[in-house]
């Protein structure tokens, strides 16, 4: 793509910098968001919508999907890029769970910090940062992403 042909609010190299912080976020997981992403993704795992399912696993109570986790985690990345089709590459470790209770739910805190910048093939690496009851539910999660 042309740089004219650019969309005019896509991130641009000369605007990052090693060592941005991005705007964190709470994202609220409750009950209903995990049942929802349970029939979208056909994840059907009982643990994370029945808290009778959970405990008879060992669980403390229903957990969020990793996959949930980790994706509502990474659109900080997505929103800051401007475009989530500028994501060129992502992963996580998971290390921990997002415990959901039924009652208030639970409040994953997600940060983000610019790790790297590549000038010459205009890609960031961001590394995000996801914690939930002060304990860390994603371990390592790099994301790299094209810069206009």
């Amino acid at each position: 793509m042309s740089r004219s042909a650019e969309p005019s609010g896509a991130l641009r190299l000369e605007d990052v910098q090693v060592g941005d912080v991005l705007p964190p976020r709470t994202v609220h997981v409750d009950r209903a968001r995990l049942v929802q992403y349970a029939g979208a993704s056909l994840d059907l795992n009982p643990i994370h919508w029945d808290e009778h399912s959970a405990r008879a696993v060992g669980l403390p109570d229903v957990i969020a999907h990793g996959m949930f986790t980790f994706g509502a985690a990474v659109e900080i990345v997505s929103d800051w890029v401007g475009d989530p089709g500028r994501i060129l590459e992502c992963g996580t470790k998971f290390v921990g769970q997002v415990v959901v209770p039924r009652d208030g739910g639970a409040d994953v805190e997600v940060s983000a910090v610019v790790k790297s910048v590549d000038p010459d093939l205009r890609r960031a690496t961001v590394e995000v940062t996801a914690t939930c009851g002060g304990g860390k539910v994603l371990g390592r999660t790099p994301v790299v992403v094209a810069l206009a």
